[in-house]
């Protein structure tokens, strides 16, 4: 498949040229480029352990999979350009993402531009024939603009993943599959922080989120970021509580027998289950690939794409509409915290509320 990236900033590109050339300055125009002559180790995406150096950048996620050409870039720093050009042998460049959709019809697509005007670069790249689409988080500044984002991807069949985070690595599908398979027995809460929508609870939920409580936000940083920092509860239409917490795990996750923990910053994951008829709690060992190492979420996540489309997975793990329900509810418990605590129902009525975003804009 022929794939092609929108934005070489850092998540575009800019994190593995850095990697590569040490401190490396955007801007810096006169900076010598011949350590950006560096081969591809190929596959990063079939594993290798342990995992070590992986790329960050959508462009080297791209790079990487011999069943993806890379044929194409758009940019409007014209410097960005040139080093994309030398790193990967790409001639195909482009200041204007809408020409370089129209003309080159790429089936895979990264976007990995401003959050602004993110949501209008998914649609057309749906109406120009797009096959997998990745982009970067946030997935939009609005919940409008997010349902446009997953209603187009959805009904033309398209794998939408949104952000290069931890919820990728095939580690958070065992510890979906260990509790469906009633390993800490019934599911009876989640524990989880909020934090620059690294949504990991929402792909541990089955039912949909029906109303939330919010306290103790913070006021909008003089940076210009209004995310929600605070605590809350979330409730879905199955009875499932939610909790999010300052300072709170990645994700805890509460059964009747036992419970499964990642504390965050890619540490391991933890199993414990109940022994003696419930009387004991012990530490049990990690069935499967386990998550220890920072690196290659934007890998991880094309590889759910290019999984979607062979047939062998329902929905990317940190899907677009995961990360739109992450959204609304973010955006829910900032107003529920903005009236005291009062309970906000949801769907939410306007959709177009937002969150304002001081990274990745």
């Amino acid at each position: 498949m022929r794939g092609a990236i929108i934005g070489l900033g850092w998540m575009g590109m800019l994190y593995d040229l850095a990697q590569r050339m040490g401190h490396w300055h955007v801007d810096d125009v006169d900076r010598p480029t011949p350590a950006l002559d560096v081969h591809r180790r190929f596959p990063y995406h079939q594993r290798h352990d342990p995992r070590s150096n992986l790329p960050t950048s959508y462009a080297e996620a791209l790079a990487d999979r011999p069943d993806i050409e890379l044929i194409a870039a758009a940019e409007r720093d014209v410097k960005r350009l040139a080093a994309f050009q030398q790193r990967y042998g790409v001639d195909a460049l482009y200041a204007d993402a809408g020409d370089m959709l129209r003309t080159e019809r790429p089936e895979i697509v990264a976007i990995a531009s401003n959050t602004k005007g993110r949501a209008d670069l998914t649609c057309l790249a749906v109406e120009c024939g797009a096959k997998g689409i990745m982009t970067e988080k946030p997935i939009a500044e609005t919940v409008e603009e997010a349902d446009r984002m997953v209603g187009a991807c959805a009904e033309a069949g398209v794998p939408l993943v949104c952000g290069a985070i931890s919820v990728n690595h095939p580690s958070f599908a065992v510890a979906r599959a260990l509790v469906a398979d009633g390993t800490i027995g019934d599911l009876v809460s989640i524990e989880a922080v909020v934090f620059a929508q690294h949504q990991n609870w929402a792909y541990f939920l089955d039912g949909q989120p029906a109303w939330v409580i919010g306290s103790g936000d913070e006021p909008a940083r003089e940076s210009g970021s209004a995310e929600f920092r605070g605590d809350g509860l979330m409730v879905t239409d199955d009875g499932l509580s939610v909790h999010f917490r300052k300072g709170g795990p990645a994700v805890r996750l509460t059964g009747t027998a036992g419970e499964i923990l990642h504390a965050g910053n890619y540490t391991p994951w933890t199993l414990q289950k109940d022994v003696d008829s419930g009387h004991h709690r012990i530490e049990w060992p990690w069935p499967g690939v386990q998550l220890s190492q920072a690196g290659g979420a934007a890998i991880d996540g094309l590889n759910d794409v290019m999984e979607c489309l062979a047939g062998n997975l329902d929905e990317p793990k940190n899907s677009g509409r995961r990360v739109a329900m992450a959204l609304e509810v973010e955006v829910a418990l900032k107003q529920s915290a903005a009236r005291g605590g009062q309970r906000v129902e949801l769907p939410l009525v306007d959709r177009s509320a937002g969150l304002e975003y001081d990274w990745h804009r």
